[in-house]
């Protein structure tokens, strides 16, 4: 009768005991496994009968049978890799659902670790059919388990994170397999992990003892679902990062844990070091995108979203930024227009409908920040080549009142166009933060500089501080700003000034002597306050020791001496404080400059003028004027030895080589179109201000006196002669057209500048009797006469 019992049915009865205490029979398992290795067509077949009596026992809950003879699947799946596994894999996959499904925690946990036995058995055979759909939501559903005991809840929770990661390790290189970075497995798996991450980051406060912490750590769910998470991104492919960072950003959203910050920041940081590196980018795509997609959300997730954008950006520098850097900026620029607009209108679509958001203003001007220090940092991660055109970028968005604006109007009005400009300038006070080249003039032209400049003479304090900012931060290229900060008369010694030679390519820069004018119009604004004059003495200090020649050093002499007379002057209507203010940043630029060039007998001049001004006039220096309670008295009428004499100076560089001649003529400032566009003074005040400055800076100069002779009436007739020539050129052009509208005869008499044909490029063609013909060139390429083209 035994007979009749096929052989591989007895030897896995064999395997299980009579008490189920005693375990698995060993001795009887090794003859299963060996008849297992010799006959592997039978390997289905015992897996399932394995399965049979599985079942068997889960149903009447013979619970000691049922691990045994997981084990013993275990051991047989372990063991056979033959072409005839994926029969009894599907047996060893029915036994584990059969145990995930049941109601007892030991059972799931049990089917969970064999699954991730098998999840890392690298099978021989590819297997077409077999589905994972039930174990990525079965595995989900642990992982959000909700168990009345917490460390049984802990297990099972740890144990959905196992099921999942086994997942992944199964699929993921398998081709055959259902692609489990589709957004219907995505999206139960990511939000599963997330949650365990989230979950253990609010019980961390609660952390075991210092003895205990280090095997605690090991087994804790964060531990894990961290390393499964990483796993999981480390493993995403180019076309798969979208599928897995989706839902990251949903579950943030759903959960309101953009507000929160720390928590998205973590996430973002574990997927930026997880995936590989040159994918960065792809995330920071995804992140740009989806803080488009909130643009009407509260400022807190706005500002979340960017602070996680801050994150990436330092993190992705390793990587690459990729094609997005200019998408990049144009989509916090904009969030940058959006949040002016959303404070200063006080609602996201312009109106203030009952039922709106309430815009807190408080929370706008932190999204703001945000949003800059995110330029920021987006733009240290560049090369110089880009950063110079992100510089570009962001000076061709700010709005410039009656010239460009380039900005979509919005309705915040003039001063939402004021603080976008503050803004925009903000920005560029961080992008150009360490910025370093030896060449400006490739790094930055004109197309930069100059309306960077043009903004230093507007009206508006705060926007020719950040101006002076950017100023310093580009022309500081051995890093001596910091020692400038504090404005003083002190020994330069101390300072450790890094002179280099001198760079002939930046000396090229065109737009020096617009900074010697711009240095000299800022030292005139009355809004000018303590900050703008240190800032002006840095940029002076960085001007000498950056371009330490001689022709620069005499010019900014000039300069100093130019401000020593605007202070002076009883023609200017310069508060006492910004007379005082002046006077002491001469002292102590020229206490600067005078030590920078080692002439004795100028510096033997400068210090007894300042020994003099320490006695007699303190506040004429800066220790007693940039304080925070500074003494100062009316400085206009001021003579002898507290002044720096031009003829002393003159006299005492001359003799050590300078070019006296052109020290002997006073700096006069240049007054061009972008004073009048600055709106800062009429055509007539700008005409006066230089005659007054010409003939107050060169009494000696016989031949310019006739530039004091000039009355209202010349003045108004220079205007009137250019409003006239104006009108002229008007007349002329639209006579011109007038008669290319009404004489179609002409161009007929003209027909020489239409039917001869210019020199063809190559010359003239040989035609095939050794003659030479004309080679008809396009209408395009034809060079027409100037009286033929309008």
């Amino acid at each position: 009768m035994a007979d009749r019992v096929p052989r591989y049915k007895r030897l896995v009865d064999n395997i299980f005991p009579e008490d189920p205490e005693d375990g698995l029979v060993k001795a009887n398992m090794e003859k299963l496994t060996f008849y297992a290795l010799s006959a592997p067509e039978k390997l289905d077949r015992i897996g399932a009968y394995l399965s049979e009596r599985l079942s068997r026992d889960v149903a009447r809950h013979r619970y000691g049978y049922v691990c045994i003879a997981m084990e013993a699947l275990d051991q047989l799946l372990m063991a056979c890799h033959c072409q005839s596994i994926n029969l009894f894999v599907e047996s060893f996959l029915k036994m584990v659902r059969k145990l995930l499904e049941s109601d007892k925690p030991s059972l799931q946990i049990l089917g969970t670790n064999s699954f991730v036995k098998f999840a890392n058995i690298e099978e021989d055979t590819p297997s077409y059919h077999r589905s994972y759909d039930f174990f990525v939501s079965r595995f989900s559903e642990m992982c959000h388990s909700g168990y009345e005991d917490p460390d049984i809840r802990t297990k099972i929770r740890m144990a959905g994170i196992k099921g999942l990661q086994g997942v992944v390790r199964k699929t993921v290189n398998d081709e055959l397999q259902a692609n489990i970075w589709d957004p219907q497995h995505m999206d139960k798996i990511v939000p599963s992990l997330l949650f365990n991450l989230q979950s253990g980051e609010r019980t961390e406060s609660r952390s075991p003892s210092p003895l205990q912490a280090s095997e605690k750590e090991k087994e804790s769910p964060v531990e894990l679902t961290e390393r499964c998470f990483r796993e999981l991104l480390g493993r995403a492919a180019y076309g798969n990062i979208k599928n897995a960072v989706t839902p990251v950003l949903m579950h943030l959203d759903n959960h309101s844990l953009w507000e929160g910050k720390t928590f998205a920041v973590r996430c973002f940081k574990i997927i930026m070091y997880s995936i590989q590196s040159q994918h960065s980018h792809l995330v920071i795509q995804q992140l740009l995108g989806h803080l488009d997609a909130n643009s009407k959300n509260s400022a807190t997730v706005r500002a979340g979203i960017v602070e996680v954008l801050l994150e990436a950006a330092a993190i992705a520098a390793s990587g690459s930024v990729g094609p997005t850097v200019l998408e990049v900026f144009n989509t916090l620029l904009r969030q940058l227009r959006l949040s002016v607009d959303y404070e200063l209108t006080g609602s996201y679509d312009g109106s203030t409908n009952i039922g709106t958001k309430i815009i807190k203003a408080h929370e706008e001007r932190q999204l703001q920040e945000a949003v800059i220090r995110t330029i920021g940092s987006f733009a240290n991660t560049l090369p110089t080549y880009q950063r110079s055109e992100v510089m570009l970028f962001i000076m061709g968005k700010i709005p410039v009142p009656g010239i460009h604006l380039t900005l979509p109007s919005s309705d915040s009005g003039p001063e939402g166009t004021r603080m976008i400009q503050v803004m925009l300038l903000k920005s560029l006070v961080q992008v150009t933060a360490g910025f370093q080249t030896t060449n400006m003039l490739t790094a930055l032209p004109s197309s930069f500089l100059e309306p960077l400049l043009s903004f230093s003479l507007t009206e508006d304090p705060e926007v020719r501080l950040l101006v002076l900012q950017i100023l310093l931060s580009l022309i500081d290229r051995h890093d001596n700003r910091p020692k400038f900060a504090n404005m003083s008369i002190s020994d330069i010694s101390v300072l450790k000034l890094k002179v280099d030679k001198f760079d002939n390519l930046f000396r090229l820069l065109n737009n020096i002597p617009q900074l010697y004018r711009h240095i000299y119009l800022g030292c005139k604004e009355e809004s000018s306050g303590r900050e703008h004059y240190e800032a002006l003495f840095a940029l002076l200090g960085l001007l000498s020791v950056e371009l330490a020649n001689e022709e620069v050093v005499v010019d900014l002499i000039r300069l100093a001496l130019a401000l020593q007379d605007l202070a002076l002057s009883t023609d200017e209507a310069l508060p006492v404080y910004n007379r005082c203010a002046v006077h002491a940043l001469v002292a102590a630029y020229l206490n600067l400059i005078c030590q920078l060039t080692t002439v004795p007998a100028f510096c033997q001049h400068i210090h007894e003028v300042i020994e003099v001004r320490q006695k007699e006039s303190p506040y004429l220096l800066p220790e007693a004027v940039f304080v925070d309670s500074p003494k100062y008295v009316p400085a206009e009428y001021l003579e002898g030895s507290v002044l720096f004499l031009q003829s002393k100076i003159t006299e005492s560089l001359g003799g050590s080589g300078y070019n006296t001649e052109r020290l002997a003529t006073p700096y006069v400032p240049q007054y061009t179109e972008e004073d009048r566009l600055s709106k800062r003074k009429s055509i007539g005040e700008t005409i006066s201000l230089q005659v007054e400055v010409e003939s107050r800076n060169s009494p000696e100069k016989e031949e310019r006196t006739p530039a004091e002779e000039i009355t209202f009436e010349t003045l108004k007739n220079a205007i009137v002669d250019s409003v006239g020539m104006e009108e002229q050129e008007r007349e002329r052009r639209r006579q011109v057209v007038e008669k290319f509208q009404k004489t179609p005869t002409l161009l007929k008499n003209k027909k020489n500048c239409f039917c001869v044909p210019p020199p063809s490029p190559s010359g003239t063609i040989s035609s095939g009797y050794g003659q030479s013909q004309s080679r008809s060139v396009p209408i395009y390429e034809m060079k027409f006469p100037d009286l033929c083209v309008y």
